[in-house]
């Protein structure tokens, strides 16, 4: 039986370049938002959900956190990290000169990683938001009488049949975007493709008020432990201002001991602890 993977789409994102190299022999199902691509895991239609989290450069997707918070919990069973190249398309009719465009469309994320790019190289430059960079690079390729770019990658470029004038425009060069993994089994078993950097646990912790001295009794609990942190967020419960929760990613598995001594000390302290998942984290 094929595995079916929904993804946010469309074709040629970074979204279906994780999902083509994780899951390469799965069905590949694109949707046009976040919270579809859930939903559909969550209601049987798709077996996994890949879902974008944080850029390096722009930070974390929000959406993604609460809606799976707030909306639909799925565990997390696992997140693909891939790196982010950004290139600079045009139609082919005018790959001689670019520098003429006088737009440049794109995800409104892809278009602040490439700043400085389009502020030395296209300065003035009308800069466009869209759904995606893979959607930027099909409105370029549907219009060949506009003198317009898309920023996108190299399949999206191949996709739409479009001209690379500019490779690498990235301000950072260092920059990946990590994706979720979700599925209604936290047991489920993944395709052990790409390579392996460990195992992360992601908690949400839920102040039972506003207090001194709160986040350092969450904080020491994982410290005199000797637990590594990679990543502390906090975002709002939506509940009324002052109200917030803490998104904590932990470099190691739940296990027996060191985790649930972490849940039972803050809990009885008056917190709430959810676990949102135990994973493997790859890069592909």
């Amino acid at each position: 039986m094929t595995i079916r993977v929904g993804y946010l789409g469309p074709e040629a994102t970074f979204t279906n370049m994780a999902v083509s190299r994780f899951f390469p022999e799965a069905e590949h199902v694109p949707y046009r938002t976040i919270p579809d691509c859930i939903d559909a895991a969550a209601n049987d239609v798709v077996d996994f959900a890949v879902v974008p989290l944080e850029n390096a450069i722009e930070g974390s997707v929000n959406i993604t956190i609460d809606y799976l918070v707030h909306e639909q919990t799925l565990p997390i069973v696992g997140e693909i990290t891939v790196p982010v190249q950004q290139h600079l398309l045009v139609h082919p009719q005018h790959a001689q000169v670019w520098k003429d465009v006088y737009a440049v469309h794109s995800h409104p994320h892809a278009i602040a990683q490439c700043h400085k790019f389009l502020n030395q190289e296209l300065k003035g430059v009308t800069v466009r938001d869209m759904t995606s960079t893979s959607a930027a690079a099909q409105f370029v390729m549907e219009h060949p009488e506009e003198k317009i770019a898309a920023i996108a990658n190299e399949a999206a470029a191949e996709k739409y049949g479009l001209s690379i004038v500019q490779r690498d425009i990235h301000t950072h060069k260092n920059n990946h975007t990590r994706f979720l993994v979700l599925h209604k089994n936290e047991q489920v078993e993944l395709p052990r493709n790409g390579e392996r950097r460990g195992t992360k646990t992601t908690l949400m912790v839920t102040l039972p008020s506003d207090y001194a001295g709160a986040l350092y009794q969450v904080l020491s609990a994982f410290a005199w432990r000797k637990l590594n942190l990679s990543k502390i967020e906090s975002r709002p419960m939506k509940t009324g201002l002052g109200n917030y929760f803490f998104l904590i990613d932990v470099e190691k598995e739940y296990d027996d001991v060191l985790l649930p001594g972490v849940r039972m000390e803050l809990e009885a302290l008056g917190f709430s602890v959810t676990l949102l998942g135990s994973y493997s984290s790859y890069w592909v």
